[in-house]
């Protein structure tokens, strides 16, 4: 095997063009594929750059050409040569105008063969893919996905410097103050029987930053959160995180606007409109069923409860009297895209979300069918397509519950379901949108309480500062997020920042004097020290690189995700460690697994 003693890269691969033809060019990377063509042999190199065809011929090295013989799919090597003009040109990868022809070959690691290809866009499991992490990183799109990652956050570190931000780092190891997410605990063996907890964000952090006097705060921030994954939930994840005094959410919107400008300008040559788009949470809520509403296309919510709400058809007057509602959507132009069977899908599918049925209207050549206009008068049936605005050719969806955020969340994702089976959602089309105004707190089935929707230093609305304990089902917060093509990308507020009021907050949501002073004392106590009105963002950057980069999970813009259940396939953790390991952290553990499958 030859090593790289007094070689050296001149060139990466996919950088060469024909105006480089002329010049004795070194390149290293791997064999995409080895041609042998008997007198003729071409081997297409990969780095991370791109793809640039060796040739070796009757005029190389005897010793070179056998070494170049040898050659198979995923071998290492390092080739010196002259560049030169092809004279079958190509259009398939960026250096096609282009070969070396090889006069040095150094072979510097071998390769099995590889459990799947190398190459973009490979259709292969997953699981695989994550098993073998460190191969699948070689294909082109993902090696462009990380690029783009390191762009991004270039980008971002550049503009909020010249904003006036400081990246300072925030602790790692820090308190658990269990409100909100689980937390990932870490045991202390110095202090047995305690223990920190991995950062869920640098909120509190920052926010003493802020009190601190560092009036503008960023950072790329790792967070942790012991949660069930989705599509685009990870255990650990990126913020890009910032904070900053003396500021109203005018202020951070404009420079999170200019960010966003510039981010998809630079990387994607996108010119983005500023400003965007505003819109309060109950307009989001009422016009698409969701706070991170997709602009890109129609289809809105409309309220049909005033006409309902005293018909003969107990499945729309009844959610109205329990005290819910009952909304559409109108499918305009696409009623002869589903017929009955797909519609029945469309069933299914919103049950999913805990709706009872979907009910709907086709008109099609001026004739309505319907699976409900029996059951109401003449006069209903007109004025629910009036309020549709429906026209020929549409198609009304209709789901009614007794709690609003069941008919929300149904219409919502079906609006967008519909969509995708259409497949009239452009990637490429961007519509950025700040949703205002959230509810302060939000009911928890599950808990029997109120809850903070989103956290709970986020500062109520000036007007609702008085409900905050007597209404908290009409406390409006001063939250915000900015919304991208029915995706979060980040979320902030401006915070509370008098020990009165965040006293305020904490007992609006049930926490104890003596809680308080024990899980955030440290906040409150500095509050009494002159804190200055501040406010903050925080961006996921895995989402914001998945959709910059046309992904369609995170897991394709991290370099070393986790799956479903939150284990790493490749390093095959979370493990069991030794018992040794344990006693030093005062820890006794009872292994389930191990007992159940050694039984």
């Amino acid at each position: 095997m030859d090593n790289l003693q007094g070689f050296h890269r001149s060139h990466y691969c996919g950088d060469l063009r024909a105006a480089d033809a002329g010049k004795t060019i070194s390149v290293c990377g791997w064999v995409q594929r080895q041609r042998d063509k008997g007198a003729l042999i071409f081997v297409d190199l990969r780095d991370r750059t791109g793809i640039l065809q060796l040739t070796f011929d009757d005029a190389t090295a005897r010793d070179v050409f056998e070494k170049a013989k040898s050659l198979r799919s995923e071998y290492v090597v390092a080739a010196t040569g002259k560049l030169k003009e092809r004279e079958a040109k190509t259009d398939k990868i960026a250096t096609g105008d282009v070969e070396l022809y090889v006069t040095e070959l150094r072979l510097l690691a071998k390769s099995e063969t590889p459990p799947f290809a190398i190459e973009e866009d490979s259709q292969v499991n997953d699981m695989l893919r994550l098993k073998y992490r460190y191969l699948d990183l070689r294909r082109p799109d993902m090696q462009h996905a990380i690029a783009t990652r390191h762009k991004i956050t270039k980008i971002a570190r550049d503009y909020f410097d010249e904003q006036g931000f400081l990246e300072i780092e925030t602790p790692i190891l820090t308190k658990s103050t269990p409100e909100g997410a689980r937390d990932y605990l870490v045991p202390s063996r110095v202090h047995p029987g305690k223990f920190y907890a991995l950062p869920q964000s640098p909120q509190q952090y920052k926010q003493l930053l802020m009190l601190s006097g560092f009036d503008r705060y960023f950072q790329i921030a790792r967070c942790f959160r012991d949660e069930d994954l989705r599509a685009d939930r990870q255990p650990e994840f990126t913020q890009i995180d910032l904070e900053m005094s003396f500021v109203n959410e005018d202020d951070i919107m404009s420079i999170q606007e200019g960010f966003l400008k510039r981010v998809f300008k630079e990387v994607l040559d996108v010119d983005v409109q500023t400003p965007f788009q505003r819109m309060p949470w109950q307009e989001a809520m009422d016009r698409f069923g969701s706070d991170k509403p997709d602009l890109r296309f129609g289809f809105e919510l409309k309220d049909i409860s005033d006409i309902v709400k005293d018909c003969g058809f107990g499945v729309f007057s009844g959610p109205v009297a329990e005290g819910g509602s009952v909304r559409l959507i109108n499918v305009t132009g696409h009623a002869a895209d589903f017929p009955r069977k797909k519609i029945d899908k469309l069933v299914d599918f919103v049950k999913t979300y805990k709706a009872k049925g979907l009910a709907w209207a086709r008109m099609i050549d001026g004739q309505v069918t319907s699976s409900y206009q029996k059951f109401l008068t003449e006069e209903e049936n007109k004025v629910i397509l009036e309020r549709a605005e429906a026209k020929d050719g549409d198609l009304i969806l209709i789901v009614g519950d007794a709690k609003n955020t069941v008919v929300w969340a149904a219409l919502g994702a079906l609006r967008c379901e519909i969509a995708r089976q259409l497949d009239i959602l452009d990637p490429k089309d961007f519509k950025f949108l700040w949703v205002t105004e959230f509810p302060m707190f939000e009911w928890s089935e599950e808990e029997g309480r109120y809850q903070a929707m989103h956290h709970p230093f986020t500062a109520p609305m000036v007007e609702d500062e008085d409900k905050i304990l007597s209404d908290k089902a009409n406390c409006r917060a001063r939250a915000y997020d900015i919304v991208l093509n029915g995706t979060e990308l980040g979320g902030g507020s401006i915070r509370i920042n008098t020990p009165e009021m965040q006293e305020k907050a904490f007992q609006a949501l049930g926490i104890r004097d003596e809680d308080i002073q024990e899980r955030f004392g440290h906040l409150v106590g500095a509050f009494k020290f002159g804190a200055p009105p501040h406010g903050g963002l925080a961006y996921g950057l895995d989402r914001l690189c998945m959709l910059m980069a046309g992904a369609s999970s995170i897991r394709d813009v991290i370099a070393f995700p986790k799956v479903q259940n939150a284990s790493d396939l490749m390093m095959a953790c979370p493990d069991f460690v030794d018992d040794k390991q344990l006693d030093d952290l005062s820890i006794a553990v009872t292994r389930k697994e191990q007992d159940e499958a050694e039984a």
